[in-house]
């Protein structure tokens, strides 16, 4: 044997012990995921939508949500080595924009979750589409019963939220104003919107279940200018009350009017959630003093919020909060970080891999998750919210109101 030959085969030898000592190559993942895997390659961001009304009358609703879901990215950083990357499409707080949304995101399949719809009129539309691209959708502001209701065709797989179910927003005005106000008559007034007619229904619902009398229950056009007449109509029943849980535009208007209509002068007047804006003010002029609004209770949120979250957001947009489901939004993204960190499988090459109905099981199954808003735990079909509600008060014309109740 030729020197040579001898040197390369103890070159071979050695190839071998070092190739068996250091084991077999590992086989590159395969996603069995029933409805398929998102793969982020390593250096490209992990891709977190919102759908969000974010332009017209309602804004800054969805605005304040999506500053929301900044914060959360800002005090993340990187989830598993990655950047966040977060787009969006405006859904108009409508059926119709709900409808362009779902469609343009759900196009997408880059995208992992999806965080909205604002209003609930939009996420009956979207959420077809959403659930059939295989995203994870969670709500800081959708309030429908039917949303999350078991066995409802409005109830779609992937679908959660972090803000309250109308059932309890109802039933804690209708207290309010049974107990406090001491009001034994009341009317309601709704814009034909999911949010708005559920809304008014459980107040009347549990109105009712109190003692008091519903004198009526209107229906208005959200786009139109005057109330006057619908207000005319109510007036007749002789309320104590009138609670009208709509938009900021016609919300404003009404707030308005009422006061100059024969016989609702003095009529206690309570919007909700939706009015929650500095635009109302601005709307309503010196009508909105003395308006209430039932409304997530900020003062029950962790201390948290107060130490980390409202600085961060100051610094990051030179204001405070302009509506009030900011930390439900925070909560939001949050929640998707945690549920993708437990579900995702990381390549050593920092690859990705995120199996979409591992990620809603992940999502469904979180229990006690410490956010800004409570302990937040999920139910099957996606109730995820630890619910206070308080009513705040107009005292003056500025913005925000003052927190009254409980």
């Amino acid at each position: 044997m030729s020197k040579r030959l001898f040197i390369l085969l103890g070159l071979l030898v050695a190839i071998s012990m070092l190739v068996a000592a250091c084991g077999p190559r590992p086989e590159p993942y395969q996603c069995t995921d029933p409805i398929g895997c998102v793969k982020v390659a390593p250096g490209e961001p992990i891709h977190i939508a919102y759908a969000l009304v974010v332009a017209g009358p309602d804004e800054t609703l969805g605005i304040d949500s999506r500053n929301g879901i900044e914060v959360a990215i800002a005090m993340k950083g990187k989830l598993l080595g990655h950047d966040i990357k977060l787009t969006g499409e405006d859904e108009g707080c409508s059926a119709e924009g709900g409808q362009a949304a779902g469609t343009k995101l759900s196009a997408d399949p880059t995208i992992v979750a999806v965080i909205g719809t604002s209003c609930s009129s939009a996420a009956r539309v979207a959420m077809p589409l959403f659930s059939q691209a295989g995203f994870v959708v969670v709500s800081p502001s959708n309030t429908a019963p039917d949303l999350t209701e078991p066995g409802n065709p409005n109830n779609h797989p992937g679908y959660l939220r972090t803000s309250h179910n109308d059932k309890v927003q109802g039933a804690a005005a209708a207290k309010f104003a049974w107990e406090t106000l001491g009001v034994k008559k009341a009317a309601t007034i709704h814009d034909g919107s999911l949010y708005a007619q559920k809304l008014q229904e459980v107040f009347a619902e549990e109105f009712k279940k109190l003692g008091g009398t519903i004198t009526s229950q209107e229906a208005v056009d959200p786009n139109a200018t005057d109330f006057k007449s619908v207000l005319t109509s109510i007036a007749a029943g002789s309320p104590d009350f009138i609670y009208y849980p709509i938009f900021v535009k016609a919300g404003s208007l009404i707030t308005r009017q009422a006061k100059e209509v024969p016989g609702l002068e003095k009529v206690y007047l309570m919007g909700a959630d939706g009015m929650f804006s500095p635009d109302v003010p601005e709307g309503a002029g010196d009508a909105v003093v003395g308006l209430f609004l039932s409304s997530p209770d900020l003062a029950a949120f962790a201390a948290e919020y107060n130490s980390v979250f409202l600085p961060k957001y100051k610094e990051l947009f030179g204001t405070d909060p302009i509506s009030i489901f900011h930390a439900h939004a925070y909560d939001a993204a949050m929640m998707i970080f945690a549920a993708i960190e437990k579900v995702a499988v990381v390549q050593p090459d920092g690859t990705v891999y995120i199996p979409r109905q591992a990620l809603r099981d992940a999502m469904y199954a979180t229990k006690n998750f410490k956010g800004l808003t409570g302990n937040l735990s999920c139910t099957p079909t996606g109730d995820c919210a630890d619910p206070k509600i308080a009513v705040y008060e107009f005292k003056t014309t500025s913005y925000p109101p003052e927190r009254i109740w409980p």
